[in-house]
């Protein structure tokens, strides 16, 4: 394989301008739509857009993962010091050539190109929705420019982590935390939405919203497992269901856990056991039982709330998408698009609650068996 230096800052400025050519379309049709609204409703719509394409961006970003091509250009930011894989040509064949089943061949090179030009691009609009919320604040003392501040550091430290998925090798915990800090960012920008619409609350039960928080947090910490699933390759290390390679509690190695390791490998430097993946998959199913059920009961007394009820019917159906994509990737050998698609019920997960706990405050005078009736 030809020898590559990590970091080679060559080629940025191609990139940034391919981020802004990335972003312009998005913020010229924005513009356009919303030239006669007001600050707050352009600004909500702009994130709005942002949380789309960011959305689309986790979704490939799994597909990046999922088909082996967060090596494919084996530097950061471009491709072997190149803006395009065109540039990198003959060194993408040279690696390819000397291992052909490798990280590098040039399909791998476009879509790990594309990713981080899609990166870039939501880069852009992050940096355009902290300028325009401080613009704005010259004028509207009511529009905090905080919020979009924060998530703007959130997206560099995410780009950081991105680019230590490449420079360290899929390191496991970097690329979990990459993938954390990306749906994390979907959070943020939802929570942003809310907060530019300046809408009163509503209230809901009191244990509603515990039960939300409860599956809120419940969510985080398996979309963290399932990810540490996927980054260590151990969606396939039980390949039956329900039982984990013919037994309800296989035997346990919890070495897979030691979350600073290389891919592959224990903390000592030795080969993982195979058994230690299958206790990373089986704790990951297992988990999936507990969060599951939370996330049904949200949905079901959601489905009881007024003006909440949509959203109730979106969480149930994800829960079930997640049932059923979570089962493809055992029964069928990891489909790509199941697996793509649980990624993405997972992100649309927190989406959805995001928005519903931003919305929503706890009120002890409803009752779930009529929720409809005025506090008294």
């Amino acid at each position: 394989m030809t020898e590559v230096d990590l970091y080679n800052l060559a080629p940025v400025f191609q990139l940034m301008a391919v981020g802004l050519a990335v972003a312009a379309l998005p913020l010229a049709w924005w513009f356009w739509r919303q030239r006669s609204a007001t600050p707050a409703s352009r600004l909500k719509a702009l994130t709005l857009i942002t949380l789309f394409l960011t959305f689309d961006l986790v979704l490939f970003g799994a597909f990046t993962r999922l088909t082996d091509s967060g090596l494919g250009c084996p530097d950061w930011p471009g491709c072997y010091g190149s803006a395009t894989p065109l540039g990198a040509k003959t060194e993408i064949t040279a690696a390819q050539t000397a291992m052909p089943t490798g990280p590098v061949t040039h399909g791998k090179a476009w879509i790990e190109m594309v990713h981080r030009y899609l990166a870039t691009g939501v880069g852009v609009l992050i940096m355009s929705l902290a300028a325009m919320t401080w613009w704005q604040r010259r004028h509207s003392r009511v529009l905090s420019p905080w919020w979009p501040t924060f998530t703007l550091v959130w997206v560099c430290l995410q780009g950081a982590f991105g680019a230590l998925t490449v420079t360290m090798k899929l390191f496991p915990a970097i690329v979990t935390l990459h993938l954390m800090f990306g749906i994390g960012l979907l959070a943020l920008l939802m929570a942003q939405a809310v907060r530019y619409e300046g809408a009163a609350s509503r209230p809901i039960p009191s244990a509603l919203r515990s039960g939300l928080w409860w599956g809120f947090g419940l969510l985080w910490l398996q979309i963290a497992l399932g990810g540490w699933v996927s980054t260590n390759y151990a969606v396939l290390a039980c390949p039956d269901f329900p039982t984990c390679n013919g037994e309800w509690v296989p035997d346990m190695n919890w070495q897979g856990f030691s979350l600073w390791r290389e891919l592959g490998l224990t903390p000592e430097g030795q080969v993982l056991p195979f058994v230690a993946l299958s206790t990373i998959h089986f704790v990951h199913r297992s988990a999936a039982w507990l969060v599951l059920a939370v996330l049904l009961w949200c949905g079901w007394r959601l489905r009881q709330q007024a003006k909440l009820h949509t959203a109730g019917r979106l969480l149930l159906c994800l829960s079930a998408l997640q049932f059923f994509t979570g089962l493809s990737n055992v029964v069928f050998d990891w489909p790509l698009l199941a697996a793509v698609l649980h990624t993405g019920g997972a992100a649309a997960m927190v989406v959805t609650l995001t928005w519903v706990l931003s919305i929503s405050r706890a009120d002890n005078a409803l009752r779930f068996s009529n929720p409809s009736r005025p506090a008294e």
